[in-house]
């Protein structure tokens, strides 16, 4: 035990080490520098630790600040109509459903690589003011989509004063709201997919039994036909095309 911690004790002055001599050396590590106008610039190893803390964050954003959740919604409660388990799969679901994010986001990603990301790599704003742009294009995309009772519920949820301006409503209280629209969205195109499939479900039903063919599953007999219909109408085709469409595509 004392072995051990002796060369615990070595191993941590030796990685001590040049943190050290770099301090002494009066190298910028984890700097934080005032500007003159009020504002805050940090040091290039500071801003790479915060964006590689953000980047944890990515999957969350992705779900609940893009078109991402309601497509995968609507993809998973199509194929629960269908009566499919596992076709297509979680991984092809979630393939498309990316693609098509893409696709829907596309004019505002553009417009953050133009206003924010692009004058960031070419250091004309700091950090602080390409995020706050990045943000302006994302906030108008997701009010856009933003019920007014969903917003109505969360404003009065956090106690806070009725803003002037919906440029006023912070991002906290924005983010719920537009999640639970998404939500409410895409459980009524699930709805509308249900009914058809569900007609031909109790059409094959009432066969069998009239037919007295009790013990014979009507999800056996009525699989093929809810899968003839939805190729005959192109349905792949038509989800899609309703899901951009619902966003102004």
């Amino acid at each position: 035990m004392r072995r051990r911690s002796l060369a615990s004790a070595v191993l941590a002055l030796g990685a001590l080490w040049p943190a050290a001599s770099l301090a002494d050396a009066g190298l910028p590590l984890l700097t934080m520098n005032a500007q003159a106008g009020g504002g805050q610039t940090y040091s290039v190893p500071l801003q790479i630790l915060l964006i590689m803390t953000a980047l944890s964050l990515l999957p969350a954003a992705l779900m609940m600040m893009t078109s991402f959740a309601r497509i995968i919604i609507v993809f998973s409660l199509l194929r629960q109509a269908l009566g499919l388990q596992q076709t297509p799969s979680n991984q092809i679901l979630i393939g498309l459903a990316l693609f098509l994010t893409l696709f829907i986001m596309k004019p505002v990603f553009d417009q953050i690589d133009q206003d924010a990301l692009q004058p960031y790599l070419a250091q004309k704003i700091e950090a602080g003011p390409a995020l706050d742009k990045a943000a302006v294009p994302l906030r108008r995309f997701m009010l856009k989509q933003t019920r007014r009772d969903d917003l109505a519920l969360f404003l009065h949820l956090s106690h806070q004063e009725h803003p002037r301006t919906l440029d006023d409503i912070p991002m906290t209280t924005l983010i719920p709201a537009y999640a639970t629209s998404e939500l409410k969205t895409a459980f009524q195109i699930g709805f509308l997919l249900f009914i058809p499939f569900m007609i031909i479900d109790l059409v094959v039903a009432s066969v069998l039994m009239a037919m007295g063919m009790m013990m014979l599953s009507p999800l056996v007999i009525s699989l093929p036909f809810k899968l003839m219909l939805f190729v005959m109408v192109d349905g792949w085709g038509m989800i899609m095309g309703t899901l951009a469409a619902s966003y102004g595509q």
